[in-house]
């Protein structure tokens, strides 16, 4: 087409992204084939399914997703519905299934393998094989403790994804975390794009977050691999006027086995293309941008941290979780303003500077995935039904 060709020339990476593929409904179903089929998606981490029959569900666009521990200590990933009916198999964030799934509509009854064992009234189906109805495997990976799932195959493996990074994470010892609480959801009312380039945005952080400021000043670090955005700040030794976070500085302890440079350093990574970690000396967040609508997000959070029964351990955790409960709101407020700007006709996009390297970044690889995102405006309405993308 003509006018995405002249537009593609004008849309470079010294742009952002257009407006209208923050709130068009055809460009979101583009994107669940795009780009989130065969993205890998976090579910857990190993301890948080230390023993057989644990488990935690994952939901994604259409799907739910279950990764089990089976009787035999290995880890799978399946679809959670039954093969008879579709029916729902287990239910909540996590649980333990016992040493079998059984279907809470019609009884049938999987192995922790996702083998079905048990079928009521099984001489009422003609030819029937229970061979023939396992449960639906996804494809699952497991990098530095955490299980990641994909829904189709495409792209890299987890691990090369991280390669860039592989030695710096691995001197926090990912395998050895624990979950120091629980799965949370916070909904926004926002594109998960939005959320995803404010993460990765590195020149609001001296305008409108004034703790982290006062924590890192002005030497806050930015860069961008092919798959994974960094962001990094090392805490000042100036004494913050906020009460946590002075609290923090001063009464965070020695972590032994962390390099000298590490031992008072924040570090920000985001996995293509909705996955986060932030690391800290004192324990690891995970976060995740999961999409609900064009114009809706849900947040999936979890801490993690190693064994540390110092008191001042735990003290200076809880004055984390303070300083990042006042940045998160403030981000609240930010991206909600940015959503709403989106909605005008009048704004198309917008520069971008050089130093906005994961924002460019981010912007690059959507555009090669679903190339409409180079028009300023979006298509006739139904444009994205059945189209396939790169």
């Amino acid at each position: 087409m003509l006018e995405l060709a002249q537009d593609a020339m004008r849309m470079d990476d010294s742009f952002s992204l257009p407006g209208w593929i923050y709130r068009d409904p055809d460009f979101f179903e583009a994107e669940k084939q795009a780009v989130f089929r065969t993205a890998w998606q976090i579910v857990c981490h190993l301890n948080d399914i230390p023993d057989p029959g644990d488990y935690h569900t994952f939901p994604l666009l259409d799907e739910n997703i279950v990764v089990l521990r089976g009787d035999d200590g290995e880890v799978r990933a399946f679809h959670n519905h039954c093969r008879h009916r579709a029916a729902r198999l287990l239910d909540g964030n996590s649980g333990n299934c016992g040493r079998k799934v059984t279907c809470p509509y019609h009884a049938w009854t999987y192995s922790t393998k996702g083998d079905l064992v048990g079928v009521p009234h099984r001489q009422s189906f003609d030819g029937f094989d229970a061979k023939d109805y396992p449960l639906h495997r996804v494809e699952h990976e497991v990098f530095a403790g955490f299980i990641f799932i994909r829904l189709a195959k495409g792209g890299p493996s987890v691990a090369e994804m991280m390669k860039p990074y592989a030695a710096e994470i691995a001197h926090y010892r990912f395998e050895e975390l624990q979950p120091i609480g629980r799965v949370t959801l916070r909904p926004r009312e926002v594109n998960w794009k939005n959320v995803a380039d404010n993460y990765s945005d590195s020149l609001h952080i001296a305008v409108a977050h004034p703790g982290l400021t006062r924590l890192f000043g002005f030497g806050y670090g930015i860069e961008a691999e092919t798959w994974v955005d960094k962001m990094w700040g090392q805490l000042l030794d100036k004494p913050s006027t906020n009460p946590s976070e002075r609290f923090y500085q001063t009464y965070l302890p020695d972590v032994a086995h962390l390099p000298e440079e590490r031992k008072r350093l924040w570090t920000y990574f985001k996995l293509w293309p909705n996955n986060a970690f932030d690391i800290y000396p004192d324990q690891v967040d995970f976060m995740q941008f999961l999409p609900l609508s064009p114009t809706r997000t849900m947040i999936r959070e979890i801490a993690y941290a190693l064994p540390d029964e110092r008191r001042e351990m735990k003290a200076v955790r809880y004055a984390n979780w303070r300083i990042n409960r006042k940045v998160n709101i403030e981000d609240k407020t930010l991206i909600e303003r940015v959503q709403a700007g989106m909605g005008s006709a009048a704004y198309r996009t917008g520069p971008l500077g050089s130093n906005e390297v994961c924002l460019r970044s981010f912007a690059r690889r959507m555009r090669d995935l679903i190339p409409e995102s180079r028009l300023f405006e979006a298509p006739a309405p139904g444009w994205g039904k059945g189209k396939q993308h790169a």
